[in-house]
């Protein structure tokens, strides 16, 4: 078996990829970091997790010297940032410490610059190496839309919407239900982290505008590729995720659901054209704690130890 350690394994993208370790048939965790939860056993993060053979919880420090095959880095990127991989283990990086190429860039926008890893989204940048950046959430949604086609845009712009848990578990007056209950709140307006990631990946600068939607999960993201050919544009993304387990192209006229993808690893793609202008919309939906964070982990650590790419994902089913 391979082992894991999970650093940050009591927020939600934590438990998630513990969630898939325990389902993944070559993966063993023997180190379960959380500061919150240091010295308690496994089902204090939650019960059902009593019947399971697992180690207590142990600081975020301790886990990182863990002796370990596999590092997941469910941190923020400050202690993402700080961690020193060692020398024969494959990292995956699930906070954005690692993501951007550009030193000034990471900096301003993250405050650090610790180097980029490879960035892992298999189905359009296949990671390479042991040290693996995990991409965001709004970004995996908008470069599985538009990194097959972004040679035919002329100008792009990204209207997206994801469930209240991609805010994190941390405590924060806009996460409260009195906030997000009845409402939908666009923020970061012009300014959210994943805008230099997605350019990063495109070559090019997009206009991308986030909103915050009254659900526990999942994510959706309506692309405008101006100047794009729909026909071309789907003939594209139909070469690129044809064998994709993960990733689904829908038929013509069907649009991506949240309700579909919620609590898998999975991601919808669809391609429509506009009647009045021409303007070709590519929509993406997929799980923001999924396909969006932990799904996508387990699938580039998958691709670095050699496994079946898609062991440990949750990608079967058709739940109500």
């Amino acid at each position: 078996m391979t082992s894991v350690a999970i650093l940050g394994c009591a927020g939600y993208t934590g438990q998630e990829t513990l969630d898939r370790v325990l389902a993944h048939p070559e993966l063993e965790p023997v180190a379960l970091g959380s500061n919150s939860l240091a010295g308690k056993p496994a089902w204090a993060l939650d019960p059902r997790l009593g019947a399971a053979d697992l180690p207590q919880f142990v600081p975020v420090a301790e886990a990182a010297s863990a002796e370990a095959d596999v590092f997941f880095l469910c941190v923020g990127h400050d202690e993402a940032a700080a961690f020193e991989p060692p020398a024969d283990s494959v990292v995956v990086d699930l906070s954005g410490a690692h993501r951007l190429r550009d030193a000034a860039v990471a900096e301003a926008w993250y405050g650090a610059a610790p180097g980029a890893w490879s960035y892992g989204l298999p189905e359009v940048y296949r990671p390479e190496g042991r040290l693996v950046a995990n991409p965001g959430c709004y970004a995996t949604a908008a470069l599985l839309a538009l990194g097959p086609i972004a040679d035919l845009a002329d100008d792009v712009l990204v209207d997206a919407k994801s469930g209240v848990s991609g805010a994190g578990k941390a405590l924060k007056a806009t996460s409260h239900a009195g906030a997000v209950l009845e409402n939908l709140t666009p923020y970061a307006v012009g300014a959210h982290r994943h805008a230099p990631e997605i350019a990063q990946q495109l070559g090019f600068a997009v206009c991308f505008v986030p909103h915050l939607l009254p659900v526990r999960r999942g994510l959706l993201a309506t692309c405008y590729a101006v100047g794009a050919s729909a026909a071309d544009a789907r003939e594209r993304l139909v070469d690129a995720y044809g064998d994709s387990h993960v990733v689904r192209v829908l038929p013509d006229g069907v649009a991506p659901e949240l309700a579909r993808v919620q609590g898998t690893d999975a991601a919808e793609v669809a391609v429509f054209e506009d009647r009045a202008t021409g303007t070709t919309i590519v929509m993406c939906a997929l799980d923001n704690l999924g396909k969006g964070a932990a799904g996508q982990g387990i699938q580039n650590a998958n691709l670095a130890l050699g496994l079946d790419e898609t062991a440990g994902l949750r990608l079967q089913g058709v739940l109500v």
